[in-house]
């Protein structure tokens, strides 16, 4: 759920009680730079802190922002966590740290790191760092120690009270008619015997939840009397369900005083099928949340058939050991670790993770096969989403398979090349190249990958050197796609240097060599690579021959077709960049609307986004800002949909110039302010091919002229000030404002 400005997760059942707790947080977080909110596994802190932040929210004009770090199983996690959770999408080459500082450092914002203990170290240098260098920035954490960072204020949580307060006995009640609108503790002793179990179970809210879920399969006075018995009881060394996590349990994370939570627990487990318990271990080697198909892929095998895990997985969400929020299932990660402890026990951690990254990499696989077509978005947003079980996916497949490491690389390197997450694609192609040999469309898209993640972040000398080896390595394979993909990546460096004429002609020639239907035998015609034609073996049928730019429209008025891969579109893009660059705006104009329909047809909307930002550019050069302006909101709104940052950026750039240019000087102002928020966001001062420097400056003097500079000045710092949603809506609202 959004707040007005930032990320809080929903909350998908009703809060209970702690007044106390609250008021004492809302003082800490009104006083103190960073409060660490302690306590047991199971005792409520998550929802305590979401509770908290939510009303606090208001006081921080730059938000409140939420960091799950319950999933991370590696601290070099961290930061790229935290960074995604404040809006920090870095395109440059500094060290993530001092790209998180510099982000922060001129705003007011609330950040909750959630579940922080098991990386307590990292987590106290990182938060050291940023309070430090960010005056404005209040921290809230969640942990079950303390994380010893100078300046922390503790604030210990305690179990709900259950003797002489009703908050225990409201949440059995309310769990239990989440489960049966119908149920309640109207028959006689009920209520009593539930009195008895919040008791039995020390006002643990966890644990009083999984109680509550056993009420289906007992009622309220027997599961009073099951509990009283298994709690009465001595521990027995040798009694597996009862003692098996007592015996077994790291005691930093789980002390033997918490022995309540890890009976009940235990006890929950004994409830499920050994069908239910099995699911319950293999589960717990996702790291994001999840539906039923990847359930399925991740956990099926022996026992477990598809269907199986479909009904083990319900009989989990009826025990509330799985949540359900409607759209998606988790697990809360004192549950993870019970059902790891057991995956382990069963010896199954290896096979769990071989399934974890078969299925993934089948993920990867499909998403790059929907890049275009109508699913782009979704597929785009699947990627995104599972970005941990992606690297966890990787960083298995690389000590253990490298040769689908090196296939996953490329392909999940695709996604997070174009759309922001620059340094892991790098880093992540650059392991792969290094783990062994790799040939073919997987040493193409390597390089292609480490190529434009360098040019993304202004290295244009290592952009330029993988270019060089993309275009070898494909002309080796006779790979049309990769041929393609190496002109583009090599076409956008000559572009940003300043060499259009060169990034044209390269473009052109490649898309004559490779287009649809050309005669076997010719350059590229055969595909060595192993992999389908993008067109087939010889064209599709009704597809025009192509020549000049690449061409004269065939029968549909427009070149290539809805059959277009991702690599030609975008070399097509090159094109329309260089002939706008060179000033050949009576081509470019309908090379990009070619483009653009082309896209249009096959659901593709990265690429239909910077046809819109050309021809929003040509507009304007042409001295049509209304249009400009309109072609400009249409690419914003593509960008969006795709979380593009940088891309946004472009386009507050050039929509600010088509609004000066129509003389509303203040308007302009805004949106360049905007523009100038997302810039940072990515970390680099205003960029763009070289031709929209001049073009900036103009609309700007423009603007300045029309509204005065201190008129001028006060818009521009307002945008900037908004926050970059914000922002953003109020630059797509279409029309000039006075």
């Amino acid at each position: 759920m959004m707040t007005q400005v930032g990320f809080l997760p929903d909350e998908t059942s009703s809060f209970v009680g702690r007044r106390a707790e609250l008021a004492r947080l809302d003082t800490a977080l009104a006083t103190r730079r960073m409060t660490t909110l302690i306590g047991p596994g199971g005792v409520g802190k998550t929802r305590l802190a979401v509770r908290a932040a939510r009303a606090a929210a208001d006081r921080y004009p730059d938000g409140a922002w939420w960091a799950d770090l319950s999933p991370l199983y590696d601290d070099a996690l961290l930061l790229p966590t935290v960074s995604d959770a404040v809006g920090l999408a870095d395109h440059t080459l500094r060290m993530p740290v001092e790209a998180l500082c510099e982000w922060l450092s001129d705003k007011r914002l609330l950040l909750v790191l959630d579940s922080a203990e098991h990386l307590r170290g990292p987590c106290s240098h990182l938060l050291a760092e940023l309070i430090t260098t960010s005056p404005g920035l209040t921290v809230l954490v969640t942990s079950r120690q303390p994380l010893d960072t100078r300046g922390e204020h503790v604030v210990r949580i305690q179990p709900l009270p259950v003797d002489g307060a009703p908050d225990a006995l409201r949440l059995f009640e309310d769990r239990l008619r989440a489960a049966d609108p119908n149920a309640d503790l109207e028959a006689p002793g009920d209520r009593a015997a539930a009195a008895d179990i919040c008791r039995r179970l020390e006002g643990i809210p966890l644990a009083i939840e999984l109680a509550a879920a056993g009420i289906g399969r007992h009622t309220v006075a027997q599961l009073a009397t099951r509990i009283g018995t298994r709690f009465d009881a001595p521990v027995d060394a040798e009694d597996l369900t009862a003692s098996r996590l007592d015996l077994l349990a790291d005691d930093s994370l789980w002390p033997r005083r918490h022995r309540t939570l890890r009976t009940t627990i235990g006890w929950s487990h004994e409830l499920c099928t050994p069908l239910e318990r099995l699911l319950w271990a293999r589960l717990t080697v996702l790291r994001t949340d999840f539906d039923e198909a990847t359930a399925r892929e991740v956990c099926t095998g022996g026992p477990l058939t598809p269907d199986a895990v479909d009904r083990a997985l319900q009989g989990l969400v009826a025990q509330s050991v799985v949540q359900w929020d409607g759209t998606r299932y988790r697990m809360l990660d004192t549950l993870r670790e019970y059902g790891r402890m057991w995956l382990t026990e069963l010896g199954e951690e290896r096979a769990a993770a071989d399934r974890h990254a078969r299925s993934f990499l089948g993920l990867a696989r499909r998403a790059h096969d929907g890049w275009t077509g109508p699913d782009q978005i979704s597929w785009y947003h699947r990627i995104s989403d599972t970005h941990l079980d992606l690297c966890a996916a990787l960083d298995h497949l690389l000590a253990h398979d490298v040769t689908a490491a090196q296939e996953m690389a490329g392909l999940v390197g695709f996604f997070w090349a174009c759309c922001g997450h620059l340094s892991e694609a790098r880093g992540y192609a650059q392991r792969a190249l290094g783990a062994g040999p790799v040939e073919g469309a997987h040493l193409t898209r390597l390089q292609w990958v480490l190529g434009v993640a360098a040019l993304l972040q202004g290295d244009f000398a290592t952009a330029e050197k993988y270019g060089a080896l993309c275009t070898a390595t494909a002309l080796y394979d006779r790979d049309d796609d990769g041929m393609l993909g190496a002109t583009y990546l090599s076409g956008l460096t000559q572009l940003m240097t300043g060499e259009p004429a060169a990034a044209l002609e390269a473009a052109e020639r490649v898309l004559r060599m490779t287009e649809p239907g050309r005669a076997e035998g010719e350059p590229g015609a055969s595909g060595d690579s192993g992999e389908p034609r993008p067109y087939g073996g010889s064209g599709e049928a009704g597809e025009p021959e192509l020549s000049g730019w690449p061409g004269e429209p065939g029968a549909s008025g427009e070149p290539g077709g809805p059959g277009e891969s991702a690599h030609r579109l975008r070399c097509r893009l090159i094109t329309v960049f260089a002939l706008t660059a060179l000033g050949r705006l009576t081509e470019s104009l309908p090379a990009a609307t070619a483009l653009r329909r082309s896209c249009e047809r096959g659901g593709e909307y990265w690429t239909r986004s910077y046809a819109d930002y050309q021809l929003a550019l040509i507009a304007l050069l042409q001295g049509r800002p209304e249009d400009s302006a309109a072609h400009a909101r249409d690419m914003l709104a593509g960008k969006h949909r795709l979380r593009d940052s940088f891309g946004i950026a472009l386009g507050l750039d050039i929509l600010a110039a088509a609004i000066a240019a129509q003389g509303a000087g203040a308007q302009a102002a805004r949106v360049y302010g905007t523009g100038h928020a997302y810039w940072r966001m990515v970390g680099h001062p205003q960029r763009g091919t070289p031709e929209l420097g001049a073009v900036r400056e103009n609309c700007e003097l423009q603007a300045r002229a029309a509204v005065g500079d201190d008129a001028y000045q006060r818009a521009f710092e307002r945008g900037q000030a908004d926050n970059a949603e914000v922002g953003l809506a109020a630059a797509l609202q279409s029309g000039l404002q006075p």
